[in-house]
């Protein structure tokens, strides 16, 4: 089976699709030749086309008397440049709004808005690195209807494992257990920013930013206990007991070693231990150290600290 890696790439590996080669510069007003489908700023291709019939690139015919009728506006292009590179629609739209200060004539009024540079991030809906960005966080868990939500403000530029590393040491997660970032129910990459949620998941602005984590237990470790009490005095590795009956802290009883028909070990005679995790029915506690008490048991976390839980901080504000 071929395993396909993601990989993240440079802005600068891209500048050949994004940059006219006319000017030099990042399209702006990008627009398409029909007939060869290369692309150029509408003002650079307007000029050229002033004194030439033929693509700048290729050298195809554009049109035999009128070229300007075979190029068209390419607003997807142009999305994906004002996206691709910070700061690029503000400073467009900022420029605008000064050249048409200065010179105000008729001919703006007979434009958009955009051309007029009066168009906000927000309706363009690009989102720079340096922006601030409203989200809600709440534990996802089907069979509730509705869970407790917190509320966030993070740079747009902020990761998804810079996001599980927070909900780690505010939730006091133990290392045993996975943390997961999700939109709806689909697991995010540790990757992914916050921009690219949005403009993965079509975020509209018109409410925080929706995400759901969830925590599941990780692999089985492996753990020494201390050494028994037996005719050699040697020790016997051991792995943690998914009962959690096993007490080998007790110094009052002796626990032999277990014969090989045995199903489960012995216990002893002392009162059962209650386990102090509140918020995690299915975890107990031998000789200090969490275990696994089931392997398909899982709760939410509760919202109420408590003295020596897991769960010592639940607020996320």
């Amino acid at each position: 089976m071929k395993m396909h890696r993601t990989t993240r790439i440079k802005i600068t590996e891209l500048n050949p699709h994004l940059i006219c080669v006319l000017c030099g510069g990042y399209f702006i007003d990008a627009t398409t030749i029909v007939e060869c489908l290369h692309s150029f700023c509408k003002m650079c291709i307007v000029r050229y086309l002033e004194t030439s019939k033929y693509c700048p690139i290729c050298d195809v015919q554009v049109h035999k008397t009128k070229p300007l009728l075979n190029i068209r506006s390419d607003k997807t292009l142009q999305d994906i440049v004002y996206k691709l590179v910070p700061g690029l629609f503000k400073n467009e739209m900022k420029r605008r709004r000064d050249f048409y200060a200065e010179h105000p004539s008729g001919d703006a009024a007979n434009g958009s808005n955009e051309d007029r540079g009066e168009v906000a991030d927000e309706e363009k809906r690009i989102i720079a690195d340096d922006e601030i960005i409203s989200l809600s966080i709440e534990f996802f868990d089907q069979s509730r209807w509705a869970n407790v939500k917190r509320y966030l403000q993070c740079p747009a530029a902020m990761t998804v494992m810079h996001l599980r590393k927070f909900l780690r040491s505010k939730m006091d997660i133990p290392c045993t257990f996975q943390v997961e970032v999700m939109y709806e129910d689909e697991p995010l990459k540790d990757y992914y920013t916050l921009m690219d949620i949005a403009y993965i998941y079509t975020w509209r602005r018109n409410g925080p930013l929706p995400l759901k984590y969830r925590v599941r237990p990780g692999c089985k470790k492996m753990k020494l206990n201390s050494p028994r009490a037996g005719a050699t005095g040697g020790t016997k590795p051991e792995t943690e007991s998914d009962s959690g009956s096993d007490k080998p802290s007790s110094p009052s009883v002796s626990v032999p070693a277990p014969a090989p028909s045995t199903s489960s070990s012995s216990s002893s005679p002392a009162a059962p231990v209650k386990t102090p995790h509140a918020t995690f029915p299915h975890i107990s506690t031998v000789n200090g150290v969490s275990t696994k008490a089931s392997p398909n048991g899982q709760a939410p976390f509760s919202s109420k600290p408590s003295k020596g839980s897991l769960n010592g901080s639940s607020s996320l504000g």
